[in-house]
């Protein structure tokens, strides 16, 4: 018996057969051994010599296969970490030299295939790093071995190597890693363009013996490609380019008859499948690319019309010939799937060529790119030349009738699909065709919609006449019916002034989607879509009931047999682009609204995919925030749908989300009706919002809205213990910073309105107190202003609550806990700043907004008691200089710097809340307010001038309101949400609103002029007479 005592990673030193020892562990399969070798090589990775050691690894062809496949794997993934010269642990130079020096001869000698490849990755990426400057003959090494004509497989080596190096060459971000590329690209080109014409040659003469050939000309045609479009600014004024385009265009015909040889091997005609697609790329990379170059070089219009040739041939047999479902059998031709999906890969590079020449045309600023005079007269001759000898007006009409005809016919593939897996088709086939470089289908839409748009005077009419014709509940034409409705749906935009929707709906949709004949499923399917299609461009408000009796109908299971599960997802998801339109009117979907949502809901119970589940979902949620107050009826159905779905969703975080949308948007339109859900809704907003929760990055942002919400919609006398405890989470959301930071504010504003008392109690107010002094000065200025808004609601709630005697207390914590030395220590940064001039300028650390924030919250402290704001100086104003901390000294810089920021103030109520706190500091009968009475009169003529009401006498406040509690608010239909209440009323109470400016100046002038005889003599003797006479026409004194 053996043992094998494996030493912990550490303490085993790096040596070739220590390296070799690791490496049969990890690839062994054995779970423990693969464990073992698999950290020992995690901690040699970043040693000296580790990855020569690989290399020597891979080298020895005495070694296992498996284990030089994961040696070299290991040295490419290193290449990426640790290679740059910068990267912490970088290989070291000798390391690198010693790779190099060996790289060359170990990709050309290899014989397995997979080795080959994985060698060949590690010389591009090290090439990406090292190419010219370290390593200079990286492509010369190579293009060397093809100049040789007896190569052999040193030669197929060599054009793999090349191969990848131009793809990671061509892909890098630094624009220095594609120049040198072009700066190698006239001698690649040169050297792989002779083998490729020799290999075709080779495959064209050697006839079905010619695979190895084909398949030489197929790695050329891919190295050949990227040196084409990468390698040069304007192909088409090279020679080479020039030469190796009309061979790319003769080869093309070739390939293509070939092709169409029933006669030809499998195998054979697999890679002259190859060969046409890499070519197909070529065209359409340089039609996208080079748009100009395209149209200039050589055959490129006989081109483009034999590509179009191959799209009419492909196209007569691309749809199905009979829409019937639900035989189960369909016509199963002997043909090969990788064929099938070879042939139409290859169709639609052709068709992105075409679609490629109409954006030429019509698209020239998203398309050309020039700097020279010479780049503009050659776009200008480019788009003459495609829009006079390619697309004719003959021409555009012939692709619509083929597009439409041929290619927006359903497939026997789908109809099948749509029986056996109906769920996946219809996600599938429901992309709003963004996968239209993917998709013939998708990319056939697009075409025929860029045609549409702009050559509206040739497609229109015709299109219409065929609509007309076909669109009659007496023609039983169904898949033409589909690829006209089809057409119609995407030319919405373009044909809706001369078509009568409402008229279709009525006198043909209606009939259409109740018969019951075979195969008017898909009709069924078609109408859900065309009517979402229409409903944002043409359908009237008296046509929408309609649409909604339409949408119930197709989603009606019992007694419509028709009525697969296709025809009802594809309905319900549609539905959710009705209810989202703008002109949605809720009057007129409630009549449905009851049968539609149980409807939807039960359909959300029978489907399986998660993906189909939200989607439906969304649906449900959409209806939700459209009907408003109208859900309450149906709202304990739909939330009694939504445990079960959270149970089942798993670690499915995005149906999590969509569940906790629903129930945000539930709550907002129920209101105050919707305290019955807090039990439910609560737990699941703690466990999402819980610090160190699982859930906490996939669900928080959602979670806080429902928060949010649920806060907005609670009566005052209707907070629950449960809900206030949420609260104490609200200092480490402010924790988290970013987007999640502006809602925790809201929601911690909409909290003091909630449960003013809650919030000021010691602990609580302390804590948020805390987080909010650590925010205050290092946000962006809109985000601070949330906060000071929240620290202004805080002082107004605690006044309204409590008095002077409950903003006694706030103040004390916001001295105690730093926040007001903060916002002292800003505004005196601002006030040394502003004193400052010239070259010795400094900085204001808050300026313009930012400082008007931070007065409000002084001027609300003020307002709540002078007596406390004074004491709040003394104990927190910033001490810089020795006894320079006194009241006198602080009031007289903070007053200098409030009336010259004052100017600066644009908001009109802002404006009044300044003037009313520098009025109200006259309580303190501080000689230093009154030695600035100037400034002051200054800022009382200024702010009572503004807000003078002339229809409501001489000492008018247009501020002041008296807004009755029930008086409902202008614009808002059904119950208004609690906290717009709170709002209202604590609006009501707030100065600004409630306090006449003209009468507060009176009364405190009065009294300041009262307690001092001398006031005209000492005071006022001291202001500018115009600026007394202003002030005196205001009619105060």
């Amino acid at each position: 018996m053996s043992f094998t005592l494996e030493v912990p990673g550490e303490a085993n030193p790096l040596t070739e057969s220590l390296l070799i020892h690791s490496l049969k562990s990890a690839s062994s399969s054995d779970p423990i051994q693969i464990q073992t070798g698999t950290k020992q090589l995690e901690t040699w990775e970043r040693s000296s010599g580790y990855y020569v050691h690989l290399q020597s690894a891979y080298l020895d062809r005495r070694l296992p296969l498996e284990l030089r496949y994961l040696a070299i794997i290991q040295l490419k993934n290193g290449i990426d970490k640790y290679w740059r010269k910068t990267a912490t642990n970088a290989v070291q130079k000798d390391d690198k030299d010693i790779i190099r020096s060996r790289l060359t001869e170990s990709a050309l000698f290899e014989h397995d295939g997979r080795l080959v490849r994985q060698c060949a990755l590690v010389y591009a990426k090290i090439a990406r790093y090292e190419f010219p400057n370290d390593w200079s003959d990286a492509i010369n090494a190579l293009l060397s071995v093809l100049r040789s004509p007896t190569s052999g497989k040193r030669e197929e080596n060599a054009l793999v190597v090349l191969l990848q190096l131009t793809k990671e060459l061509s892909t890098a971000r630094l624009a220095r890693s594609r120049q040198n590329l072009q700066a190698a690209t006239p001698e690649c080109l040169a050297v792989v363009g002779q083998r490729y014409v020799a290999y075709v040659e080779q495959w064209q003469q050697a006839g079905d013996v010619g695979e190895a050939a084909l398949l030489g000309s197929l790695i050329c045609i891919k190295v050949l490609r990227r040196l084409l479009i990468t390698g040069f600014e304007h192909p088409n004024r090279d020679g080479d380019v020039t030469a190796l385009w009309r061979i790319s265009c003769q080869n093309l015909s070739v390939c293509l008859q070939l092709s169409a040889q029933p006669s030809l091997a499998s195998t054979y005609k697999a890679l002259v499948g190859k060969n046409m697609l890499q070519l197909a790329k070529l065209h359409h990379e340089m039609a996208k690319d080079h748009p100009a170059a395209f149209a200039l070089l050589p055959d490129s219009v006989p081109l483009v019309q034999a590509y179009w040739s191959h799209i009419k041939t492909y196209g007569q047999g691309f749809g199905t010939a009979s829409a019937v479902l639900g035989t189960g059998s369909y016509e199963h031709h002997d043909v090969d799937d990788s064929d099938i999906l070879s042939t139409e890969k290859f169709v639609l590079r052709a068709m992105l060529v075409v679609r490629a020449c109409v954006k030429m045309v019509h698209n020239p600023s998203t398309v050309f790119k020039y700097r020279q005079p010479v780049d503009k007269e050659e776009r200008q001759q480019a788009t003459k030349l495609i829009k006079q000898e390619f697309l004719s007006p003959t021409f555009v009409q012939e692709v619509m009738e083929v597009v439409i005809t041929s290619y927006f016919v359903i497939r026997e593939s789908d109809l099948r699909e749509w029986e056996e897996e109906a769920e996946e088709w219809e996600k599938r086939e429901i992309g709003d065709g963004e996968d239209w470089e993917f998709s013939v289908r998708s990319c056939a839409e697009k075409l025929f919609l860029d045609l549409a748009i702009n050559y509206k005077d040739v497609l229109v009419q015709p299109l219409l006449a065929v609509f007309w014709t076909v669109a009659t509940p007496t023609n039983d034409d169904i898949l033409l019916k589909d690829s006209i409705y089809t057409a119609i749906g995407l030319a919405a935009p373009v044909l809706h002034d001369q078509l009568d929707f409402d008229g279709f709906i009525q006198n043909v949709l209606v009939q259409e989607v109740q018969k019951t004949a075979p195969g008017y499923s898909i009709l069924r399917r078609r109408a859900s879509i065309l009517l979402a299609q229409w409903i944002t461009v043409k359908i009237s408000t008296d046509a929408r009931p309609l649409v909604f009796q339409i949408y119930q109908h197709l989603l009606t299971k019992a007694g419509q047999s028709l009525n697969d599960q296709v025809v009802r997802i594809t309905a319900g998801r549609q539905l959710k682009n009705i209810a989202d339109d703008w002109e949605f009117r809720a009057e007129q979907f409630l009549p449905y609204a009851d049968t539609t949502l149980s409807l939807l809901m039960d359909l959300v119970a029978e489907v399986e995919s998660t993906e189909t589940k939200m989607a439906l979902l969304n649906t449900i949620s959409v209806i939700v925030e459209r009907l408003e107050h109208h859900i309450i009826p149906f709202a304990e159905r739909i939330v009694g749908l939504l445990p079960p779905l959270w149970e089942q969703s798993g670690e499915e975080h995005l149906m999590k989300q969509a569940i906790l949308t629903i129930l945000a948007r539930l709550v907002a339109a129920m209101k105050a009706e919707s305290l019955p859900f807090h039990p439910l809704v609560l737990p699941i907003i703690e466990g999402a919002i819980q610090p160190g929760s699982e859930t906490q990055v996939y669900l928080l942002e959602d979670a806080m809205d429902l928060w949010s919400n649920i806060l907005v919609q609670t009566p005052s006398i209707a907070a629950s213990p449960e809900l206030l405890t949420l609260s104490q989470y609200l200092s480490s959301i402010f924790e988290l910073g970013s987007e999640n930071l502006r809602k925790g504010i809201e929601i911690a504003e909409s909290y003091v309105l909630l449960a003013p008392s809650h919030m000021l109690t010691n602990d609580v107010h302390r804590l948020t107190v805390t987080s909010l002094t650590a925010l205050i000065g290092s946000l962006r200025p809109d985000a601070n202003g949330l906060v000071c808004s929240l620290l202004e609601t805080t002082i107004q709630a605690a006044g309204s609550l409590g008095g002077a005697a409950a903003v006694c207390q706030v103040m004390s914590d916001y001295c105690e806990l730093g926040l007001m030395n903060k916002l002292l220590t800003g505004l005196r940064g601002s006030y040394v700043a502003h004193c400052t001039s010239g070259p010795l300028a400094k900085e204001p650390p808050v300026d313009g907004i930012v400082e008007t924030d931070y007065f409000n919250i002084l001027a609300r402290l003020v307002l709540s008691s002078s007596e406390t704001f004074c004491q709040g100086l003394i104990a927190s104003a910033p001490k810089d200089s020795p006894g320079n901390a006194d009241l006198d000294y602080t009031f007289t810089w903070l007053l200098e710097e409030w009336f010259s920021h004052f100017e600066n103030i644009g908001d009109p109520a802002r404006r009044k809340l300044m003037a009313l706190a520098l009025t109200k500091l006259l309580d303190t009968r501080s000689p230093l307010l009154l030695q600035r009475l100037q400034s002051l009169m200054t800022v009382w003529t200024d702010v009572i001038t503004e807000l003078h009401d002339e229809d409501a006498g001489p000492m008018s406040d247009s501020l002041v309101r008296r807004v009755d509690r029930a008086e409902p608010v202008a614009g808002v239909e059904g119950p208004e949400a609690p906290e717009d209440t709170r709002r209202r009323d604590m609006a009501n109470r707030d100065p600004v609103h409630a306090v006449s400016l003209p009468e507060f100046v009176k009364s405190q002038l009065g009294a300041v002029v009262a307690d001092n005889a001398n006031f005209q003599q000492e005071w006022l003797v001291n202001v500018d007479q115009d600026i007394v006479g202003a002030f005196g026409k205001l009619g105060i004194m």
